[in-house]
């Protein structure tokens, strides 16, 4: 299958030297997936250049004039830069001519054009932000991760719905397991939102665990956590916080003295194992869902190696035909519970 997308080259840290290289080396990997290049022309043809490539049939560029900064305020980038890399790639999903977009760059100006641009599937009342995370077992989703502060035991089924499309989509699970993260399991903890959402969510046809601690997200007890964004920005900048400090436990106490640093020189081949494990580059891409289009934000930083899997996130979604099976759920779940859905942001 055929798969075309549009990268967002002028954002995040690295700009075009990230991006371009990136796309590059996933197309000779990848013998399906066509990129479109929006950004600067001249900056990315210097990219091409630099690699001795030359565009052609699987990888074009789109001009776009201006750039968005990583500290623009979304509502001014949204009004006033109407021809910015971001929007114009988004405009691409919009017209068919791509199927899916990435950007590196600024998040809250992401989330606003996209939603602007593409407009929610019907159904949806909010978009949300999923990531995936590493666990004992594996990996698992989680969603929102920030794009919704405030939520209503609605907009928290839709986004059980929604990361259960996505799992489906992506690993052709047909029943991935959801889990609403809490205070604790038992069924009367939690604020009024949760414990409405927990009732909608036993019996909106989805494979509910129920209740999960935030232990259990590492441990892989389910294969989505739903929250708000307000909590999953939180647990996410948190376990990122923990994973610095853990890194730099590890550096000082092997380099403390002689014995110490012959140790780790021993230990190498497990501590490289152990960083491929956890290598946060390996899970870049969160998926941004409840459009009517696919949109990927990879992390601002993100080197090439990282870029790439923000890329295949992209490809996936795409080839596992995850907008038909959101649009597909909420429907059906709409259909038994019409009120709920009707109800709208509150």
């Amino acid at each position: 299958m055929d798969v075309t997308v549009a990268i967002d080259c002028m954002g995040g840290d690295h700009g075009p030297h990230v991006t371009v290289p990136a796309a590059l080396e996933f197309v000779r990997n990848d013998s399906e997936v066509n990129i479109v290049l929006v950004g600067i022309p001249d900056a990315i043809e210097a990219e091409l250049s630099a690699a001795n490539t030359k565009t052609g049939p699987r990888i074009r560029i789109h001009p776009a004039s201006e750039v968005i900064g990583m500290d623009e305020s979304p509502a001014i980038a949204l009004r006033n830069k109407k021809d910015s890399s971001m929007r114009v790639a988004i405009n691409l999903v919009k017209t068919g001519e791509a199927q899916a977009c990435i950007s590196a760059g600024n998040t809250g100006a992401l989330l606003a054009t996209s939603r602007f641009v593409l407009k929610t599937i019907t159904g949806v009342d909010r978009p949300a932000l999923a990531v995936v995370l590493p666990t004992i077992s594996g990996h698992t989703y989680v969603l929102d991760l920030g794009a919704n502060v405030d939520c209503t035991a609605e907009h928290l089924v839709q986004f059980g719905i929604m990361g259960a499309s996505l799992v489906s989509s992506i690993e052709n699970k047909p029943s991935p397991s959801v889990g609403l993260l809490n205070i604790g399991e038992e069924e009367i903890k939690g604020n009024d939102t949760v414990k409405q959402a927990a009732e909608l969510l036993r019996n909106s046809g989805l494979n509910f665990y129920g209740n999960v601690e935030g232990t259990d997200i590492y441990k892989g007890t389910t294969d989505v956590v739903v929250c708000d964004g307000f909590v999953g920005n939180i647990t996410l900048k948190t376990s990122e916080g923990l994973a610095q400090m853990l890194g730099t436990y590890l550096r000082e106490e092997f380099n403390r003295n002689l014995l110490t640093q012959l140790a780790g020189l021993i230990a190498t081949p497990v501590l490289k194992s152990f960083k491929r494990r956890v290598d946060h580059r390996r899970y870049n891409g969160a998926s941004f869902l409840g459009l009517r289009g696919i949109v990927i934000k990879s992390h601002g930083s993100a080197d090439k190696y990282a870029f790439g899997f923000a890329i295949k996130r992209a490809a996936d979604e795409v080839r596992g035909g995850m907008l038909r099976r959101i649009s597909e759920r909420v429907a059906e779940f709409s259909r038994h519970t019409p009120t709920s859905f009707k109800e709208g942001d509150k």
